[in-house]
């Protein structure tokens, strides 16, 4: 299971914000954007989200992806190390979801103040 969020969690204080961010908290939320700021993990989140019972198998992802279950399993263990996705190994596969609260607390500090201001108000 991912635990990179847990044990380091995600800044308070917005890049966006109009604070300074402290550079132990730039480092961390720099690793989890160099996590997503590949197609292939873009995807891969997009996939897993979209499956029907929010998680897949590596089994399951290659194919969709064009890509070598090695190669698959790379960007899994990225994704997973970075705290975005939860490991589940059964039997001899490993079944992976999304972390829905660090997707979340990402794009909360990604949203500039006034638009998450807007989307509250909503």
């Amino acid at each position: 299971m991912g635990t990179a969020l847990v044990d380091n969690p995600l800044p308070p204080v917005s890049p966006l914000a109009g604070e300074p961010i402290e550079k132990a908290d730039a480092e961390r939320l720099a690793g989890v954007l160099k996590a997503l700021a590949d197609p292939a993990r873009l995807r891969l989140l997009s996939l897993i989200q979209s499956a029907p019972e929010g998680e897949a198998c590596v089994c399951d992802l290659t194919a969709p992806l064009g890509l070598s279950q090695p190669t698959v399993s790379h960007h899994l263990r990225i994704l997973t190390e970075a705290g975005l996705l939860n490991r589940d190994k059964r039997g001899v596969w490993a079944y992976y979801s999304l972390v829905p609260s660090a997707i979340a607390t990402v794009a909360e500090l990604l949203t500039p103040p006034r638009k998450r201001a807007t989307k509250k108000a909503r």
